[in-house]
């Protein structure tokens, strides 16, 4: 297994919330980079983000870092109250997580958006379709800063969604994307790229290694 596959998630002693960009902790986790598309073509620079993981014992929280030097694509009447759905067609960054890595195709996916809004969804591909749980609540919450030519997003989701707290040294099926941008131009950024023929993050034998460090 290749040090590319493989994010380290560093154990913190105190919790945080999903606007603690700035704590400490997040300095003790190794960041891995979107360079590249859902293809596996290189991105331009411009649009590259960073994403840092840690986990506590009440969650996990992942942090992206972006370069932002094209105008958002977001909805001007957010709601945070409950998920959006299509969040997924406006500017996002994304996790999906899938904690037995025997069933890859049953997986969690957590989004968050500029705006603040978030999406949840539980997702298992069985008898070559996928089925989603439209309804799952994880109790995840998300935050996000927009600077003059970056864009921070964070969100934190309780080890209750997973229903289980990992141990040391355990791994668990991942993969983080990025959308971007908006009509034949929009970017579709994938840690480990799905290499599909179409953009298509829905791919779980594509996905990496979370390793839970103690």
């Amino acid at each position: 297994m290749e040090d590319e596959q493989i994010i380290s998630a560093e154990r913190v002693g105190a919790d945080l919330a999903a606007a603690d960009f700035e704590r400490d902790e997040w300095n003790a986790a190794r960041p891995v980079q979107l360079t590249r598309y859902w293809s596996g073509r290189a991105a331009p620079p411009a649009r590259h983000a960073e994403a840092r993981i840690i986990w506590t014992n009440e969650a996990l929280c992942v942090r992206f870092v972006c370069r932002q030097a094209e105008p958002l694509i977001r909805n001007e009447a957010p709601q945070v109250e409950r998920k959006t759905l299509g969040l997924w067609d406006r500017d996002v960054c994304e996790i999906f997580v899938a904690t037995d890595e025997r069933e890859t195709q049953r997986y969690l996916e957590f989004e968050a958006a500029p705006t603040g809004e978030w999406l949840d969804l539980a997702i298992e591909h069985k008898a070559g379709e996928r089925a989603t749980d439209w309804d799952f609540n994880s109790g995840m919450s998300t935050a996000a800063r927009i600077d003059e030519g970056s864009l921070v997003i964070a969100l934190r989701v309780p080890w209750a969604a997973f229903g289980r707290v990992p141990q040391p040294g355990e791994r668990w099926r991942v993969n983080l994307f990025r959308c971007i941008g908006a009509g034949p131009e929009r970017g579709y950024l994938a840690w480990q790229p799905t290499r599909a023929t179409q953009p298509d993050f829905h791919v779980p034998s594509a996905f990496g290694w979370l390793r839970f460090k103690g």
